[in-house]
């Protein structure tokens, strides 16, 4: 296999269908200005390291990527609201509830959901996800009392909410857990270098980075050698064990992306691609 390639394209996806996992490399270098998630703040995070407990009011529409407590309280009636957490790719989410005060029986509700949703299109997607897509919902009007902390599967998160009644809001607590095996992920920085290990499990997993990026794949280790296929179709590795598919498109579920490249040969070296957007799955 050439040590090096490059494709360009709009949202590339890695796919990495895994029979028995090993080891893959990614590094990442920024190639572009444009990035989303302004609400991330690097600066912020290198600020809490090592304080107490950061509070803030939460806003209707927010990305959280940081530890503490955050408050909403509504001044207005607020029907379609959101909040994302995310945290880095080792790392896994837990939100637990302090003060809650909604009016379900009024059509108030808050959600959590283990992942995000995007223009209707889900991370991780319901095939790579191991719960079904209802019970990744946790709705605090159905649980209440009894479900009042949530762990996510991955390091991306999100809660839906609404409130009719000014005055009412809820407080919860953004805590972060270490995930020593690290499968779906959402990158939050275009740049960094990431390590991703499947112990011999017969998984699915996506690595995204929604950021203009130049990919290096460094060491790709798989269960079975073959060649490497160029623009065929996701069968170009078919039978032949584990092997990483190049996916392309708009959206967030690579599901729904369509396929580019099959690497079904394990190498060593330097393989790099620019990309836009890029998501690696398993």
């Amino acid at each position: 296999m050439a040590s090096a390639f490059r494709l360009q394209c709009h949202c590339i996806l890695i796919f990495l269908a895994a029979l028995k996992g090993e080891t893959r490399y990614l590094e990442a270098k920024g190639a572009g200005e444009d990035e989303p998630f302004l609400l991330l703040s690097a600066d912020l995070k290198r600020e809490l390291a090592g304080r107490q407990l950061y509070h803030r009011a939460l806003r209707c529409i927010d990305m959280l990527s940081v530890e503490g407590q955050f408050t909403f309280t509504a001044e207005q009636p607020q029907l379609h609201c959101a909040a994302f957490f995310i945290g880095d790719p080792e790392e896994l989410i837990t939100l637990d509830y302090d003060f809650v005060n909604i009016d379900c029986q009024g059509g108030d509700f808050l959600k959590v959901f283990d992942g995000w949703i995007l223009k209707g299109e889900k991370f991780p997607s319901s095939l790579d996800h191991p719960l079904p897509t209802s019970e990744r919902y946790i709705d605090f009007c159905e649980s209440g009392n009894i479900r009042r902390s949530f762990r996510s599967s991955q390091n991306v998160a999100m809660i839906f909410f609404r409130i009719h009644e000014p005055g009412n809001g809820f407080t919860f607590t953004i805590k972060k857990n270490a995930n020593l095996f690290p499968c779906n992920v959402i990158s939050q920085t275009p740049t960094g270098r990431f390590t991703m290990v499947i112990p011999h499990q017969h998984r699915n997993c996506s690595f995204s980075i929604i950021y203009p990026v130049v990919i290096k794949i460094s060491d790709l280790i798989l269960g079975h050698l073959n060649s490497l296929h160029l623009k065929k179709p996701s069968t170009g590795c078919a039978g032949v064990g584990d092997f990483v598919e190049l996916l392309g498109g708009t959206g967030l579920d690579p599901s729904k992306m369509f396929p580019l490249a099959d690497l079904c040969q394990s190498f060593h070296g330097s393989g790099e691609i620019f990309c836009l957007n890029l998501c690696m799955r398993k």
